[in-house]
């Protein structure tokens, strides 16, 4: 399904004044079109009584085919951005824009559909079910996005793609491995073909290599810089370590809540 047909179910935006961030050190997104951003987002918790402030008015973009890193200490509000900006939660003020729509106040079905079929999530824990097996999990996505007759049409062509994107994940040995089965490394490497399998136009990756060991970690940076670098995927990253922020085409840094650089 194309880009254009999917936005069908959703309702149309202004696109925002695109706010612009320094591309400097890569001139060939410098021409690209904003995909996704957000303006002067505040988001806080609570806990009991307690508001805890967590972001306090973020502005931030990220343009078609780029990767780029967030970093910060632990509690600066990179996850909570990054679950922002996937619909996973919604900003206490703020909004946020995806090709041009915005999304933080969709209904909880229109957010369904963003992240099913246009957003692609990966986190540190790798989420996967444990009774099925590799090319199952995989699968997940489209089995729940198409009724049961359309997938059953569908499914020769779907597990086509997802054996396809095994075989890129190095694992087409392991397709009726259970997770019980695979290493650290290998289930991220799931849940990497499971985040692509509905192609995706976005990759949110939250901590991709946190619990992993370093080659296993740089195993899953060198897929993410891969899809970035051949296949055109954005991607949005969230990691603690500088190393591996330095080989994204840009990194934006938070610290208690705010952008402190780009």
């Amino acid at each position: 399904m194309s880009s254009a047909s999917r936005l069908d179910s959703f309702s149309e935006f202004d696109a925002p004044e695109t706010r612009t961030q320094s591309n400097d050190q890569h001139p060939r997104l410098a021409s690209s079109p904003v995909l996704m951003q957000s303006q002067a987002v505040v988001k806080s918790y609570r806990k009991g009584k307690i508001e805890i402030p967590v972001l306090h008015g973020i502005d931030f973009e990220v343009r078609e085919q780029e990767m780029v890193s967030i970093v910060g200490a632990s509690g600066s509000g990179k996850s909570t951005l990054l679950h922002l900006l996937g619909t996973l939660d919604s900003p206490d003020e703020g909004e946020i824009y995806f090709e041009g729509n915005r999304i933080d106040n969709l209904p909880a079905a229109s957010r369904e559909i963003l992240r099913n079929q246009y957003f692609g999530m990966i986190f540190q824990f790798y989420h996967l079910l444990p009774e099925l097996t590799t090319l199952e999990n995989v699968l997940m996505p489209v089995m729940i996005q198409y009724p049961f007759m359309k997938y059953l049409g569908k499914r020769r062509a779907l597990k086509k793609r997802a054996k396809e994107l095994l075989e890129m994940m190095g694992l087409s040995h392991r397709l009726r491995h259970k997770p019980k089965e695979l290493s650290g490394g290998e289930m991220q490497r799931v849940a990497i073909a499971r985040a692509l399998i509905s192609e995706p136009r976005l990759l949110l990756a939250d901590e991709p290599t946190g619990n992993l060991d370093r080659d296993a970690g740089m195993e899953i940076l060198d897929i993410l810089r891969t899809l970035n670098d051949q296949h055109n995927l954005t991607i949005v990253m969230v990691t603690h370590d500088l190393a591996i922020a330095e080989m994204t085409d840009r990194t934006v840094r938070l610290a208690e809540g705010l952008v402190t650089s780009v």
